[in-house]
């Protein structure tokens, strides 16, 4: 399970601020933080070796996209890997709201997911999930702000959720409108190991499952083998159309260091009249 933090829209250096941790088995084989070519378009993200599909990548012209996973009991047999999402809308040319509406048709054939697509040239952020289960197919424009996206709805009030939300609102009012430092914010934030109070968890799945999922930083032990937080990747957008995308992931027992930086192509908008907003 995965949890993602982002500011929108509301800060005067940074049309996009994203912090997320993604949660998986150490032994699911996994490549680092690269670019790779998906059908003729450039991607930099990490990349599940089984599936072949991605929870956080960005592209050349400035498509953004992450995931997390739905916590639920039950999962579709045969459902269509989640990890191709991303890919699905960074490989498209469709705004945000029409990848969305084309998803509507076959969205029902994946397993519950939480997807953000955006587009930094028009300043346009859509999240779509397919759970509820029997529920129409959720899709809605994000706002400008801070937003949390955990295994529930965006800005759901779980506990690690609010957690963390908390921590970023603290953090981003000691930068102010300066500049942040992604690191500090990967190391005080995102490998934050306090658990919630068992009896504020959603009782969806067994309690110990549950309480060992309820911290930022996840680390537990399952009868398929060690489980938990395996990168926390810092993604940071400037207004002039510079990215940063920094890594820090588990291999084999060894956490590593990367960072890739880029400048959107074609950029043509000025983001440099975003104001700071309340977060």
């Amino acid at each position: 399970m995965c949890i993602a933090a982002f500011i929108w829209l509301a800060h005067p250096l940074y049309p996009l601020l994203l912090l997320q941790n993604r949660d998986e088995y150490y032994n699911r084989p996994t490549k680092a933080l690269a670019w790779w070519d998906v059908d003729g378009c450039e991607i930099l993200g990490g990349r599940d070796e089984v599936a072949g599909g991605t929870w956080l990548a960005c592209s050349r012209q400035g498509r953004v996209a992450f995931l997390t996973n739905v916590l639920e009991l039950h999962h579709l047999s045969g459902a269509k890997t989640r990890g191709d999402l991303p890919l699905l809308f960074l490989k498209n040319t469709k705004s945000p709201m029409e990848f969305a509406d084309q998803l509507l048709t076959n969205a029902h054939q994946y397993n519950g997911f939480n997807l953000i697509v955006a587009d930094i040239a028009t300043k346009s952020m859509v999240y779509i999930s397919n759970r509820p289960k029997g529920e129409p197919i959720h899709i809605q424009q994000v706002s400008p702000g801070l937003h949390v996206l955990s295994n529930a709805k965006l800005d759901s009030p779980i506990p690690k959720a609010l957690r963390l939300r908390k921590s970023i609102r603290q953090m981003m009012n000691k930068y102010g409108k300066n500049e942040v430092n992604v690191k500090e914010m990967i190391e005080k934030l995102m490998k934050d190991k306090v658990k919630a109070d068992k009896s504020k968890l959603p009782g969806i799945c067994a309690l110990d499952m549950e309480f060992n999922l309820s911290s930022i930083f996840v680390e537990m032990d399952t009868p398929q083998g060690l489980c938990g937080t395996r990168s926390t990747a810092a993604l940071t957008i400037r207004a002039s159309g510079e990215v940063s995308f920094c890594d820090k992931y588990l291999e084999k027992g060894v956490w590593f260091e990367k960072t890739i930086n880029y400048h959107i192509q074609n950029e043509t908008r000025d983001f440099s009249e975003v104001k700071l907003s309340m977060l």
